[in-house]
């Protein structure tokens, strides 16, 4: 594996930034790809460690250790076919996802593991430099048409896959554009929205049609109804017009935080923010919510609470605090008792490092304002014990708000749109549908399936990629008996 002794001589190669003084200035992104050299001491990092735990730890199942070393011995186009093979959008999960593989690594036992993630980008950016990204259009058709309801990463993936075995796909997408919360929900300054155009203009010409502003409703609304700019697809149109739907919508319903005061003005969830931020970016009408000069309050610590984050810097805040109801991580995990698997520890975000107060343990109590409008945030501090929370009794404070942006997270599917096909839901409200066994992907529902957050919970990128790959071959094999696609 390139070079033997490379783990030993080499320093992991860490990303570079654009400072921050200039990167909040805009929404661009700012973390430029790995130049050829980089790439190459990188990759001979990986060290033929003999069991790859990278490869498990990635959900997609990346064949990293040949791809590395097709990296280091600077063999391109061939690092681009390893990786193709198990993901369809290397682009994405090279810039947005968190790298449990990385966590995975060998080498991460009591050194810095291999920057997989960098590698991975400099592969696919490279590809997209050089045309070596074209279109894979099936060479027979087979005459059976799916309907993809969706158009995030798993419905991408599904949609990708069935067109390339020579299925008519069409992919339903309620928004304006193509990309699910690739486009409408994850900041351009992370994912920029032409990273996503130039895949999906792939997929156009591998033959996927895709129809936005085009929402599958109940079965009581006629069929072809336009509403507020969206037109109606029913159930029994798709049942009718189509040999097998994926239903790929993602788990969009955001988790409340039902305190008083929560109908003040200027308390939202994230996603007000985010999506209208995205569609300004791109080209589309001012967000109407602006933290240029105020107090900004984001309750909740994972990703969707950073890119809050990084877009009020942008926005000019005055002052952003991101708060968290669990106690704050350790900075270092215990590789010892964790490794290979993803540890819980501090980890601190591009967009933190732009400029915000963190604090833990904390719950609120009561969003406080005047005339109706967000005035202040009451807290308490808690006090965590055998995995539970309890109030500390005269640590209440209160912090000066004007902008709250609830980021706890996602509970569940829409539930309009699995009552419209009569889904069975699971105890989580989640489309039921198992992963193993004969079925996998299939609903309650005759041909109807179910990938990514829409069939598993809120989760990431990487898993939605998965999930669509896995749904198209179950897909593909009920619809011909067998199928060639890669579980």
């Amino acid at each position: 594996m390139g070079k033997p002794t490379g783990f030993l001589e080499i320093d992991r190669v860490k990303d570079s930034y654009e400072p921050v003084a200039q990167r909040i200035t805009h929404y661009r992104e700012f973390v430029p790809a790995l130049t050829d050299d980089k790439a190459k001491l990188q990759g001979a990092r990986c060290m033929d460690c003999g069991i790859p735990f990278c490869n498990n730890g990635c959900p997609v199942n990346n064949v990293i250790p040949d791809f590395n070393d097709l990296v280091y011995r600077q063999d391109w186009e061939n690092a681009l076919t390893v990786l193709h093979s198990t993901n369809n959008f290397p682009e994405f999960t090279g810039r947005i996802c968190p790298a449990p593989c990385e966590a995975a690594c060998t080498l991460g036992i009591n050194d810095d593991p291999v920057g997989i993630k960098s590698i991975e980008r400099a592969i696919i950016d490279k590809a997209w430099d050089n045309g070596w990204v074209v279109p894979q259009v099936a060479a027979v058709k087979t005459g059976k048409k799916v309907a993809i309801v969706g158009s995030g990463p798993a419905g991408l993936a599904a949609a990708q896959q069935l067109a390339r075995v020579g299925h008519a796909v069409t992919v339903f997408e309620k928004n304006d554009a193509v990309g699910g919360l690739l486009r409408y929900g994850i900041p351009d300054f992370k994912l920029g929205q032409d990273v996503i155009d130039r895949r999906v203009a792939q997929l156009k010409a591998e033959g996927i049609e895709f129809k936005t502003n085009s929402v599958v409703g109940s079965n009581d609304i006629p069929a072809g109804i336009v509403c507020d700019g969206k037109t109606v697809i029913t159930p029994a149109q798709l049942d009718a017009e189509f040999d097998a739907v994926i239903l790929a919508g993602g788990a969009e319903v955001p988790r409340d935080l039902p305190v008083a005061g929560r109908d003040l003005q200027g308390v939202h969830y994230a996603l007000e923010l985010l999506i209208a931020q995205n569609k300004q970016v791109g080209g589309g009408a001012a967000n109407p919510i602006n933290a240029a000069g105020k107090h900004v309050v984001v309750i909740g610590g994972g990703d969707t609470g950073s890119d809050c984050v990084g877009t009020s810097n942008r926005h000019g805040a005055v002052s952003v605090t991101q708060l968290e109801l669990m106690p704050q991580p350790p900075e270092q995990e215990n590789k010892s008792i964790v490794w290979p698997y993803w540890p819980v520890k501090m980890r601190t975000s591009s967009s933190h490092e732009e400029g915000v107060e963190r604090d833990f343990a904390v719950q609120t109590q009561e969003f406080v304002g005047e005339n109706g409008v967000l005035k202040a945030v009451k807290l308490v501090r808690l006090e965590w014990k055998d995995g539970k929370p309890t109030p500390i009794a005269g640590s209440e404070f209160e912090l000066k708000a004007d902008l709250v942006f609830l980021a706890m997270g996602f509970t569940n599917p829409v539930a309009s749109l699995l009552d419209a096909f009569g889904v069975e839901k699971d105890a989580r409200g989640n489309a039921k549908a198992t992963t193993d066994g004969v079925g996998c992907y299939q609903t309650s529902v005759a041909k109807v399936f179910a990938a990514g957050d829409v069939r598993r919970g809120q989760s990431l990128v990487v898993w939605a990629i998965r999930e669509g790959r896995q749904a198209a071959r179950e897909v593909d094999q009920y619809l011909m008996g067998a199928s060639v696609l890669p579980r």
